[in-house]
């Protein structure tokens, strides 16, 4: 497992990337609409594939580091995609956040021609992928698992074995709808804090001392005291898009009273406020300016 096809150099791909090459791995990259991170993993030691086909024909194992299902998806299916192109013995390894039943699906027709899928989905920033210390979520069985694990070594520093196929994708859902539930309380409330009077300096002294303190409370609040809504790295509308996966997976279960499609609801309407590719921190602005038209 030393030759790797990477596909998606975007914000987290980029580290992930980087972190095979320098740790020995022969890494080849597709490229992409922003060059500035091909041409810094080329000039790293990384190649650049000029068609998928070419990448798939290289390579021991794919990763596939991109939006969601329906990227996942394309690349998979479409003429010239990695379906049609794989061979028995490869692993395709989806780091992406996808839809579990979309995971199974892919899984099934790869395995009919003897390549294996896993999907290990990512937690933590681009920070912590340029420093190789994601935490990822891995479905595979225990042999795959085992094959697969020394790459992902490369740029994780805790790696999770959940279960079989599908499973590690249901724990991210899990996962980022408590991430992305806490990041929309914490929007509010420092939008709240300008609304009714409260000086949100002191707010966060007193949250960081507290129970209802935390690492997504820390990042977006401070980002926000420092005048940028960045200080938790997910766009507004990434987030919308997974709350959306998780209302999928949950819905045969849901009932009036869960949160998770209010959640999703207060997301979508930053979406089309113009708010979707900012930060979530963007939030704030965006409470700011509901509350400014309605007085």
């Amino acid at each position: 497992m030393k030759n790797i096809g990477f596909i998606g150099v975007g914000m987290m791909g980029q580290g992930m990337a980087h972190n095979l090459v320098v740790k020995g791995f022969n890494v080849t990259v597709m490229g992409n609409r922003n060059r500035k991170p091909v041409a810094e993993l080329v000039a790293e030691g990384a190649h650049e594939a000029g068609s998928l086909q070419e990448l798939v024909a290289k390579v021991d194992a794919i990763i596939l580091c991109v939006t969601g299902s329906p990227q996942v998806e394309d690349l998979m299916f479409r003429t010239g995609g990695i379906l049609e192109n794989c061979r028995s013995g490869q692993i395709v390894i989806d780091c992406s956040t996808s839809e579990p039943m979309s995971s199974m699906g892919i899984a099934e027709k790869l395995a009919a021609k003897g390549v294996q899928f896993v999907d290990a989905p990512l937690a933590r920033t681009p920070v912590e992928a340029m420093q190789g210390r994601l935490n990822t979520m891995v479905g595979a069985d225990d042999a795959t698992f085992a094959k697969v694990k020394p790459v992902l070594e490369a740029f994780c520093e805790n790696i999770f074995h959940i279960g079989g196929t599908g499973s590690a994708q249901k724990l991210k859902l899990l996962n980022n709808f408590i991430a992305i539930g806490s990041a929309t309380l914490a929007t509010e409330a420092l939008a709240m804090c300008e609304a009714v009077g409260v000086d949100q300096r002191k707010f966060f002294e007193v949250i960081s001392k507290g129970g209802a303190n935390s690492g997504i409370f820390q990042m977006i609040a401070t980002g926000i005291l420092e005048g940028r809504p960045d200080g938790m790295k997910f766009s507004v509308g990434n987030a919308g898009k997974d709350l959306g996966y998780y209302n999928n997976m949950t819905a045969p279960f849901a009932n009036p009273a869960m949160i998770g499609p209010h959640i999703a609801a207060t997301l979508q309407q930053c979406v089309q406020e113009g708010h979707g590719e900012q930060m979530l921190g963007a939030m704030v602005q965006a409470h700011r300016a509901r509350s400014a038209a309605n007085k």
